[in-house]
């Protein structure tokens, strides 16, 4: 390959001179050319990095602004789910559990089992598009169920309240004034006053003065109203759902027999008539024929603190007055 080569003018021959650039002003002439594509070079990449990373870095925050109102969009619907999941909490505790004597549910049930650590750990991996994806999915199917659970509430409300008729039949409240309550014996074994032999006994004793009022516990119609046998003067309502109760050892009868009686309705007064030793009331509820305790029948008069008091009280009063 030729070198390249120079003409110059020389005047002492009058004619242009053939000259071959030096080594040196060949490599000052290839090493501008290099200094010149290096200067392009780092004008391409400056431009390139503030012009595409400013793009890409808006791009990003523009994304994460989105992703940040939807995620606040999503804490607002799961604060007002929370809110509504403890509403029914409270009236699933306070009201139709309290109703239905029923326990409480545990934290345990609350939460059907739900493991909340291998859940969140198989989201770790996820991205934030997924991560929301999820999560609004999640939301959707809580709404889905808090919606069916208030539905099922509301059902439970209608059907308690069309049950008020049966829960008005069922004996709830003491038989005298709950001022005046003072038991003597409770129900279960005990010692015979005149025998001295330990029976059965199949109420309670309510020790109090002669002439204090009876009521009845419930509704139901009167089916005794006299005098029986060691029972002394007595009255019998039957309250249907095979519920029936007994009030003896009565100074007065103040209804008849078939007489429609309501839960609170005077029904006697306390005496010591029949076989008793002392003033008092005996009281007996009986269901499908068999006396069970009437201590488990005051719960519309008794919170469940003062139940066990009492409960405790029933099991010390040994002393039977009948």
């Amino acid at each position: 390959m030729d070198k390249k080569a120079y003409y110059i003018y020389n005047p002492a021959t009058d004619n242009f001179e053939r000259v071959y650039p030096t080594l040196k002003n060949r490599l000052k002439h290839w090493g501008g050319i290099l200094l010149l594509a290096v200067a392009a070079g780092a004008v391409m990449f400056v431009v390139a990095y503030f012009g595409f990373a400013s793009r890409t870095e808006r791009e990003l925050r523009e994304e994460n602004t989105r992703l940040r109102t939807q995620y606040n969009v999503l804490q607002r619907r799961v604060d007002a789910s929370m809110k509504v999941m403890e509403q029914i909490r409270n009236r699933d505790d306070n009201f139709y559990r309290v109703m239905m004597q029923m326990e409480p549910m545990t934290v345990s049930r609350r939460n059907a089992g739900f493991d909340y650590e291998r859940s969140y750990a198989s989201m770790r991996g996820m991205s934030d598009d997924a991560l929301i994806g999820n999560l609004t999915s999640q939301i959707d199917l809580l709404d889905r169920q808090l919606y069916s659970q208030s539905q099922s509430f509301d059902q439970l409300r209608r059907a308690a309240a069309e049950q008020r008729v049966k829960l008005d039949h069922v004996p709830g409240i003491f038989p005298i004034s709950q001022e005046e309550v003072n038991i003597s014996s409770g129900y279960g074994m005990r010692r015979d006053p005149v025998t001295g032999t330990r029976k059965q006994h199949d109420g309670i004793d309510f020790l109090a003065p002669v002439g204090t009022s009876v009521y009845a516990t419930a509704d139901g119609k009167v089916a005794v109203a006299e005098r029986k046998g060691g029972f002394g003067n007595c009255v019998e309502i039957a309250h249907g759902f095979n519920y029936l109760t007994r009030y003896a050892h009565l100074s007065e009868l103040l209804v008849e027999e078939g007489a429609e009686v309501k839960r609170g309705d005077l029904i006697g007064k306390v005496g010591s008539s029949g076989k008793s030793t002392t003033p008092h009331l005996h009281y007996e509820v009986i269901f499908k024929g068999e006396a069970e305790n009437p201590i488990n029948y005051f719960y519309l008069d008794l919170t469940p603190d003062d139940y066990a008091i009492m409960l405790q009280q029933a099991e010390d009063a040994g002393q039977v007055l009948d």
